[in-house]
């Protein structure tokens, strides 16, 4: 995709190694790391205003999911295994390894988020410290939907159908999908705050029907593994680390100017705290609510 804006100068690009592929990241700044993780509809580019505040205090790892972005796109299986987020975090880990960051910061959005809570379950030795924005737990906004909901996310459940339906029916028309989706998860209803040169990002990765296929490979793992993932963590063996929703959050199926890094892991140092936004905590910066995913 040579031709998109480079939205990060003097960032470096990085193409990183793992079982899983190679991850692309852009990297800059200075300080301890801080890995940020971006969510569905978008790629790495959604933190392009945000990373300027955060550069003179940490070294940033801006990077693409697996499938997203410029990031390989692992093959798939029956199981959607490679876009579990217990697979996408191990995936994280050995980026980070590989950069030579073994204990780092993460901030994660929406999709990312569900990758960053993941990450510090199954590898809680690895963070300093863990911020998880706008989401739910998985196992919650499944167990939990109700019609309004299923009206507002309705890209949860059609996301998740079988290959090749989600594929085909984007795939017919992907930029008005897109457009569609994310004007209508905005405040304004329209595309009006949302950078151009970052949208065109975006359409290109959807205009890919083999990113297009891993982004609902993403949807369909959420549908299945994660949430059986989740379900072990909510009530947990004896001794184990749990997922629980702090008394601010938000249910899935209320709209609020008021957000929350809504996902705790039980720990004495755990705490949660409201965010001014509607959906996205780059909504400050980037003027935009990018999605609900």
């Amino acid at each position: 995709m040579p031709d998109l804006a480079d939205l990060f100068p003097g960032y470096a690009s990085k193409w990183i190694s793992t079982t899983s592929g190679r991850i692309f990241a852009r990297v800059g700044g200075k300080g301890p790391p801080l890995l940020l993780l971006h969510g569905f509809s978008e790629t790495h580019v959604m933190w392009h205003r945000v990373a300027p505040q955060l550069a003179d205090m940490f070294t940033l790892i801006i990077a693409d999911l697996p499938g997203y972005g410029w990031s390989d796109m692992p093959e798939s299986d029956s199981d959607h295994t490679p876009y579990t987020k217990r697979a996408m975090a191990q995936t994280m880990v050995e980026a980070m390894e590989a950069l030579g960051h073994v204990h780092f910061a993460l901030a994660g959005h929406d999709r990312g988020g569900r990758v960053a809570y993941r990450l510090a379950l199954d590898h809680p030795g690895r963070l300093a410290r863990l911020a998880v924005l706008d989401i739910l737990p998985t196992y919650d906004y499944w167990a939990r939907m109700d019609r309004l909901t299923a009206l507002k996310i309705y890209h949860w459940s059609f996301l998740a159908q079988p290959f090749p339906l989600p594929e085909t029916l984007i795939g017919g028309n992907p930029d008005f999908f897109l457009k569609q989706k994310m004007a209508s998860q905005t405040k304004s209803k329209n595309l009006d705050a949302i950078d151009p040169r970052a949208l065109e990002h975006y359409l290109a990765a959807f205009r890919d029907p083999s990113r297009l296929h891993a982004m609902c490979e993403d949807y369909r793992a959420g549908a299945y593994a994660d949430f059986v993932s989740d379900a072990a963590r909510i009530v947990p063996p004896a001794g184990s680390r749990a997922i629980v929703r702090p008394k601010n959050a938000r249910s899935p199926s209320r709209s609020s100017a008021t957000c929350s890094a809504a996902i705790v892991l039980s720990s004495p140092s755990s705490r949660s705290s409201p965010m001014p936004c509607v959906h996205t905590a780059a909504a400050p910066a980037d003027r935009a609510v990018p999605s609900r995913s």
